[in-house]
């Protein structure tokens, strides 16, 4: 956009002077062109690509985006005027051309000019106030609700008559289905996880493919052959007969940590128990969402269902959207995955909803326990997939009696146990001081690449970072959830402070998610098992893998239920069996002593 464009008739000789004052950048996506809380003394007139306004967010899968901004947008220009930190911060959404006018260049130019500087601050002002009335028309909309949206209204309504065609599917024709979807998903599981890492950046193509795999035939398995309609069982003395019934249009939530994954397994247990579904990819991974979604229409279309059973949004959407597809009266359940803002929306929306917390699993590693096997099973799950699986462990909690053994044993995994000079310059690297909470470029990186970060170097391959470190309480990233192969390591002396450790652990972050404890000896086991505040109680076992049921007998699962520990519906590891209303047919029994 011109110069005149943007702020009014200029003479040539104006518009020469306001040209000099700019200076041309380019930017390349994914790079942040100014930071929340930073100084403030530019705007920036985006002359190609695509940029978007963000706050920070605690949380990877939660939307902290404000809006997308294109050509002929100017952007900043509230910190140019007033000359106060960043609101927001600026990321290159796509590769950019930008041109910046800053403060100092104003000010100079107001000596010689200050009509012209008097009509470039107008041409400012005036933007960011129809920045402000749009705010505030949106803040107006979710306060008060607003005009309907008409894709939202027409999606659910198409998914509410295409669910009522597939209600009187019998169960071989689903299972038949589900048969054909998985076929599909598992042949296409390796191609999706490499395009998953090229979109997102996060974690590794090897282990997504497994991951993907997981959500496709183990939950299969699980579902061939089960009843998802219809009576469920009877009860010949009490007489009652349990009814399954679909709930009937589902809305999904689609994380970009495991966007493949999740999508495949909402689509299974949403079939097998006669729902429609309607999924919300994350917008850094709505590329891959969509391959997923064309996969899944001609599935449907060979086997003749009806094409609007499994809908997803085609276009990137935005928090609006999402609470209007979460607030309608046509959608009947949210499966909620991805951070907790967007799980409390769900559960704020008015709507029945199964969501998850964050899991921050504490790993206690008893003073009986096998240091080779604890060790082994530890760097297997959470360097599975760069660190990403949130039942995976997150804090070592480890008798000081097998601490130096079990501290052997993790590097002969192929674990980076750190030296305390090397920790600092490990949190020097990975923790944002003004924050204080991991850095976003840490999360679903190698071991490799952020050892690199801190100079940290072994004569093996790194597989994991382990950071000793004690906890008094206070908020410290090392004791939260850590989105990447990093573990921190606290020593307890004896039973009773473990078992206080790992609870503290999880009413510090995870309550309800999942705990897990390596010993041989089963009184201890048990007693872990009966006080610790967790939906999963691991044993022996490798947390990413374990609580997805890949190395337990938990059933197959990508949504883990916290419970009332962590404010969820449920502490199961979600079914298909969660997604139906179960009726009872209750018959005449005459009662006793008539």
């Amino acid at each position: 956009m011109s110069l005149p464009q943007l702020f009014g008739p200029l003479s040539g000789r104006e518009e020469e002077l306001l040209s000099a004052c700019l200076q041309n950048l380019e930017f390349a996506k994914g790079t942040t062109i100014f930071k929340a809380g930073t100084e403030g003394d530019a705007a920036y007139l985006i002359d190609s690509g695509e940029v978007r306004i963000e706050l920070d967010r605690p949380e990877l899968d939660s939307d902290a985006i404000l809006r997308f901004m294109g050509p002929g947008s100017v952007m900043g220009e509230l910190s140019l005027l007033d000359r106060l930190p960043r609101s927001a911060s600026a990321v290159a959404h796509t590769d950019c051309k930008l041109r910046r006018i800053d403060a100092a260049s104003l000010d100079a130019l107001s000596k010689d000019q200050p009509a012209l500087v008097l009509a470039v601050i107008r041409a400012l002002a005036k933007d960011a106030a129809t920045k402000l009335r749009h705010t505030t028309s949106q803040l107006s909309d979710y306060m008060f609700g607003g005009p309907g949206d008409r894709e939202v209204d027409d999606m659910v309504a198409k998914a509410i008559a295409a669910q009522a065609a597939y209600a009187s599917w019998p169960e071989d024709k689903v299972d038949a289905l589900l048969g054909a979807l998985t076929e599909v998903f598992v042949a296409n599981a390796e191609a999706l996880a490499i395009a998953t890492v090229a979109e997102t950046h996060l974690g590794n193509a090897a282990d997504k493919t497994l991951k993907n795999k997981v959500a496709s035939f183990h939950v299969y398995k699980s579902l061939v052959g089960k009843v998802g309609a219809g009576a469920i069982s009877t009860d010949p003395i009490r007489k009652v007969t349990e009814i399954a019934s679909p709930v009937g249009v589902i809305f999904g939530l689609i994380p970009m940590t495991n966007p493949v994954a999740t999508a495949y397994f909402k689509v299974l247990i949403s079939l097998k128990s006669r729902n429609s579904l309607i999924l919300s990819f994350h917008h850094a991974a709505l590329g891959v969402g969509n391959r997923v979604g064309e996969l899944i229409s001609g599935v449907l279309a060979k086997h003749g269902a009806p094409p609007d059973l499994v809908q997803w949004v085609k276009q990137r959407s935005n928090r609006k959207k999402t609470v209007n597809f979460m607030s309608h009266p046509g959608v009947s359940l949210i499966l909620a995955t991805g951070g907790g803002a967007m799980v409390k929306a769900a559960y704020s929306s008015g709507t029945p909803a199964i969501g998850v917390g964050p899991g921050n699993a504490p790993c206690w590693i008893a003073g009986d326990a096998d240091p080779d096997q604890a060790a082994q099973s530890v760097v297997l799950s959470k360097s599975f997939d760069n660190g990403l699986i949130c039942g995976s462990e997150h804090n070592l909690v480890v008798e000081e009696t097998i601490r130096e053994p079990f501290i052997a044993a993790l590097e002969r995994a192929g674990a980076a146990v750190l030296t305390p000079e090397e920790v600092a310059r490990f949190t020097a690297a990975a923790i944002d001081p003004e924050t204080q909470q991991f850095r976003g470029q840490m999360v679903g990186q190698s071991a490799e690449l952020l050892a690199g970060f801190a100079a940290v170097k072994r004569p093996y391959p790194i597989k994991l970072i382990v950071a000793p470190a004690t906890w008094n309480g206070e908020a410290t990233p090392y004791a939260g959830e850590k989105m990447s192969p990093v573990l921190s390591l606290f020593t307890a002396k004896g039973d009773d402070d473990a078992i206080a450790l790992c609870k503290r652990l999880l009413a510090y972050m995870g309550a309800g998610h999942t705990a897990i404890i390596h010993s041989r000896d089963e009184a201890r086991i048990t007693r872990f098992g009966s006080v610790m505040p967790a939906s999963r109680i691991l044993v022996n076992c490798p947390g990413a893998h374990g609580v997805v049921g890949l190395a337990s007998g938990l059933v197959p699962s990508l949504t883990l239920g916290c419970g009332s520990f962590g404010g969820n519906s449920t502490t199961d590891n979600v079914s298909y069996r969660n997604l139906i209303n179960i009726k009872r047919l209750a018959h005449f029994i005459q009662p006793e002593g008539t």
